[in-house]
């Protein structure tokens, strides 16, 4: 059953946590990638209350130990910004959002993937805050940008121009199944997320 795989991650990485706490403390990179691992099992599973906490103090650090610009750190920030959604905290959501895109766009550029993707979920906490107009026309901006360097075929493109869909019956004010599309883009932003994680050293 899927809660019981989800269950039996979070165990996971808790224990994976647990240890790395023990032989390499709080703040070492190793560890903190465990953490963010487990923040976003937290968030799968639907433990948004603990995975809030421990996706704000796994922030915290990371910031204070890799800086505010380094992947890992955005990675950390960027499943928050799925938690407030979670939870009911779309401004929020959206404040860490924007400073995400505005980091990405300065370090690595607009048409960069990572950039993209920050753009995308931007566009997820636009539309938690029914600005759906807003939400468009930045998804406008990824579809233009991921067909120039990607091509019309390429999974990200494709899944941009899916969401543009779902965006045009929300302005129109339908709902045409697109809580079901959030959660299919959550799941493939939470497999991202641990797959930056995994490139920390341990």
């Amino acid at each position: 059953m899927a809660g019981d795989d989800g269950r039996a991650q979070v165990q996971l990485d808790e224990d994976t946590l647990a240890r790395r706490r023990r032989d390499l403390g709080e703040d070492h990179p190793g560890t903190l990638a465990s953490a963010s691992n487990l923040a976003v099992s937290l968030r799968a599973a639907g433990e948004y209350q603990a995975a809030r906490e421990l996706a704000e103090d796994t922030l915290a650090r990371r910031r204070g130990v890799l800086g505010e610009d380094h992947p890992g750190t955005l990675a950390s920030a960027d499943n928050l910004v799925m938690i407030l959604g979670r939870v009911g905290e779309e401004q929020a959501a959206r404040e860490l959002a924007e400073d995400i895109l505005a980091r990405r766009r300065r370090v690595l550029g607009e048409d960069h993937p990572d950039t993209l993707a920050a753009a995308f979920q931007l566009v997820g906490a636009l539309t938690g805050l029914g600005e759906y107009h807003a939400a468009r026309e930045l998804n406008d901006d990824i579809i233009a940008r991921r067909r120039r360097i990607l091509g019309d075929e390429h999974p990200e493109t494709m899944m941009a121009g899916a969401f543009d869909l779902i965006l045009r019956g929300l302005d129109l004010g339908g709902e045409p199944g697109w809580m079901a599309a959030l959660r299919e883009g959550d799941k493939r932003r939470q497999q991202e997320a641990r797959e930056l994680n995994e490139d920390e050293p341990g």
